[in-house]
């Protein structure tokens, strides 16, 4: 039984490191006896021809591809060429998005043979069994699917409580080179399950209230494993890293017992943290925390069921900065209760952080399905502005408030998308004339260079351009001559392309292959 597994595609931006939920899938249909293979479209182009070809010669019986809101639409289209080029292939979905809306995707895209609801390894696993053994699939929990011309669902498959059981995630397929090429990091998780009950928040419906987590031996394995790969960061996707301060403090003495030189972020509450806690987190490694801080109104924070207040997040902040954690600030605009005067507070209250030590920023509600908000949009005092999945990401305006419009709360975002903006040119400008920091520096070059390395990875230019004009040329000669070539191709500065090409061969992630007498450069896709 041949398994393909498809990353649709999606902006960098927002898929910005390898799919976990695609390796755990791998992982446990490997483990089945499956054959199985990865094809992630966020780092490699699609090409409807390449593609065709990817499937006669793989001849899967099963194509499966996950899904968030925003790329959800994109993940139909490549459905629906898998159709056109062989209807008997069964296609299978997974993920947040047709979680929530299985009904309604199944009705609208009779391409989809299948829907596997939440957490997916066990009835992923079941469904290939049950095909291949021609048995009843009214006997897989947690799957969605048609019999006789109707749509049947077995309901959502009991949470795995002894996380041990299912398989590690299974990196080897994933393409993990491109992304340590991008200067992305890699993600990881300890945990899975958020006791708190944020409105705005789909991962409490997808992964549960209860807090399930993985022993600390192989949590402290899977970073080791994970820092020897040579990712500038590892970042740890928990709902909630610190919902369990004893264990936290189990995983930062597991990292120092090895003696693990890695950085790593991830995400916590203002109420989860502690001094004693976060100096023992800086000393294991942790150079980030991401705080959903989301409004500075506490009549907000109590409508959204958040539980905090603004003076404790003033507190935490104060403990990250003199800990030497960079505590980081996400705010939500259009939350219910928004008015014009609570984003004002929430500029000022950004700006009080920011002289803490911190950074911040603004994003948009949106209205996931399977949020309360969005269930409950009437009771919120909530319009939504469009169902469009395509507009479903969180730096556009597609929610108000009675206290606001549209332009009102475009005119926030704009206007911190100058900021920044001009920020980063004001550097450039000081950058021009040498007088910049080396981190400023570094910045810049990390910020150029992963976008353009990502526009060379997506128009191929190593693929169809990158065979060397002589064998027996040295590396420093070939490497200029394609650096010419990147160049031209992308309209950048001739001295970037060939500074990202020559740090992607310092750092392995770019090879010489030599075949039949012939040389040709190649990304190095694959770590393991």
């Amino acid at each position: 039984m041949k398994f393909l597994l498809i990353n649709p595609p999606s902006p960098l931006s927002e898929s910005a490191s390898p799919s976990l939920g695609l390796a755990f899938i791998a992982g446990a249909l490997e483990r089945a006896g499956v054959e199985v293979r990865v094809l992630d479209l966020v780092v490699f182009p699609y090409d409807r021809d390449r593609f065709e070809a990817l499937l006669a010669e793989f001849q899967p019986r099963f194509v499966g591809l996950t899904a968030v809101t925003l790329a959800f639409d994109t993940a139909v289209d490549v459905v629906r060429d898998i159709k056109a080029v062989d209807p008997d292939i069964l296609t299978v979905m997974g993920g947040p998005h047709v979680s929530f809306c299985a009904g309604e995707t199944m009705r609208d895209c009779p391409e989809i043979d299948f829907i596997v609801l939440k957490e997916g390894e066990e009835t992923v696993v079941e469904l290939v069994r049950a095909v291949d053994r021609g048995r009843d699939l009214a006997h897989v929990p947690g799957l969605v699917y048609r019999e006789d011309g109707q749509v049947k669902t077995n309901g959502y498959r009991p949470f795995q409580h002894d996380l041990s059981l299912l398989p590690r995630p299974n990196r080897h397929l994933m393409p993990l080179g491109r992304y340590r090429t991008l200067g992305l990091p890699v993600t990881m998780t300890t945990s899975r399950g958020c006791p708190f009950k944020c409105i705005f928040c789909v991962g409490r419906n997808m992964v549960g209230s209860r807090v399930r987590y993985w022993d600390v031996p192989t949590v402290v394995d899977e970073i080791e494993y994970l820092s020897a790969l040579g990712f500038w960061q590892v970042h740890i996707a928990d709902d909630l890293f610190t919902a369990n301060k004893k264990r936290c403090h189990a995983v930062c003495d597991g990292i120092m017992q090895r003696g693990l030189k890695v950085n790593w972020a991830t995400y916590a509450r203002v109420d989860t943290v502690s001094v004693e806690l976060l100096e023992k987190m800086r000393a294991a490694g942790c150079t980030g925390l991401l705080f959903g801080v989301e409004s500075a109104s506490p009549d907000i924070l109590r409508l959204i069921n958040k539980r905090t207040r603004p003076e404790q997040v003033v507190e935490a902040f104060k403990m990250c900065v003199d800990a030497g954690i960079t505590p980081c600030a996400s705010f939500i605009l259009g939350l219910p209760g928004e008015t014009k005067e609570t984003l004002v507070e929430n500029q000022e209250f950004g700006e009080r952080l920011k002289d803490l030590g911190a950074v911040y920023g603004f994003h948009f509600l949106v209205p996931f399905p399977g949020t309360r908000v969005r269930k409950e949009k009437n009771h919120f005092g909530i319009k939504i502005l469009t169902d469009d999945w395509r507009e479903y990401n969180a730096n556009r305006c597609i929610v108000v408030t009675e206290g606001t419009t549209p332009e009102m709360l475009d005119e926030i975002g704009e206007r911190w998308d100058r900021e920044i903006n001009e920020y980063y040119q004001e550097v450039r400008e000081r950058a021009a004339i040498g007088q910049v920091s080396q981190a400023e520096s570094d910045m810049l070059f990390g910020m150029d260079g992963t976008q353009l390395t990502y526009e060379l990875m997506m128009n191929r230019l190593l693929e169809e351009q990158g065979e060397w004009s002589d064998p027996n040329d040295t590396a420093g000669q070939a490497l200029n001559a394609l650096a010419d070539k990147a160049a031209a191709s992308t309209g950048r500065p001739r001295e970037l392309a060939f500074r990202v090409l020559d740090t992607a061969l310092s750092r392995k992630n770019l090879e010489p292959i030599r075949e039949n007498g012939r040389v040709h450069w190649a990304w190095v896709d694959y770590l393991d």
